[in-house]
């Protein structure tokens, strides 16, 4: 594990108490309540297993069990693997975790037929080795639903102390940066769907270009199909 790597699980392993006691909220009334029927939407628990890449305490790996899905959930932090562990339910032999960095996945290639990881990739090293990871993983035609800050989230403020040249565990990166590095590395998009702060509305929301939509969202999602080897 690297230095940054080794950072990063430390922080997160600090960080894991209070995102649990927040990560129901989220998932079902909060910033990621669309993100599992936008996923579903595009996936079936019958085309084949799926990827949690940055599952944290494990709350969206068990909503998709409980959908039928198999799901392999991994993350960085113990402490997060250890909360998603004391989740599983006896019955739920369909979901299974395991400490892992997204940047070198302990598994074959082509094992899954998606991948769910969301704002995940900006905080690694380096997001082209953890985005070219995910894509190996994937089986042609497996779909990718990535998450991706945007401008007005908050969680960047990960990155700010890179002004002071300091180590950070955050690589701030833009959602059109993120779209077109994985249209340059074996990924065609199939759909964006912003989340945005209460302040837009779905009229506002409704009357601005996609580079607009995404300069003043707080989370982009894409939906990237694997169309290369």
């Amino acid at each position: 594990m690297n230095q940054w790597s080794e950072q990063a699980s430390k922080q997160w392993d600090e960080y894991a108490a209070d995102w649990h006691s927040k990560s129901d909220a989220m998932w079902e009334t909060g910033s990621r309540r669309t993100i599992l029927p936008f996923f579903m939407q595009l996936i079936s628990a019958q085309t084949g297993p799926v990827l949690d890449a940055g599952c944290g305490d494990g709350y969206a790996s068990c909503k998709l069990a409980e959908q039928g899905f198999t799901v392999q959930g991994v993350d960085i932090a113990g402490e997060m693997i250890r909360l998603a562990n004391d989740r599983v339910k006896s019955d739920h032999n369909q979901v299974h975790f395991q400490t892992a960095d997204i940047s070198s996945l302990p598994f074959s290639d082509a094992t899954f037929a998606g991948a769910l990881s969301i704002n995940v990739v900006e905080f690694t090293h380096s997001p082209i080795r953890a985005l070219l990871e995910l894509h190996r993983v994937l089986a042609v035609g497996g779909v990718l639903v990535l998450g991706i800050l945007g401008p007005t989230a908050g969680p960047r403020a990960h990155s700010y102390r890179r002004l002071y040249e300091e180590a950070t565990i955050q690589n701030t990166m833009m959602p059109w940066e993120a779209k077109q590095l994985a249209r340059e590395n074996g990924f065609t998009l199939l759909a964006e769907e912003p989340v945005y702060k209460d302040g837009i509305t779905p009229d506002i929301a409704g009357r601005l270009s996609v580079e607009l939509r995404e300069a003043v969202s707080f989370l982009t999602l894409f939906a990237l199909q694997k169309t290369a080897k």
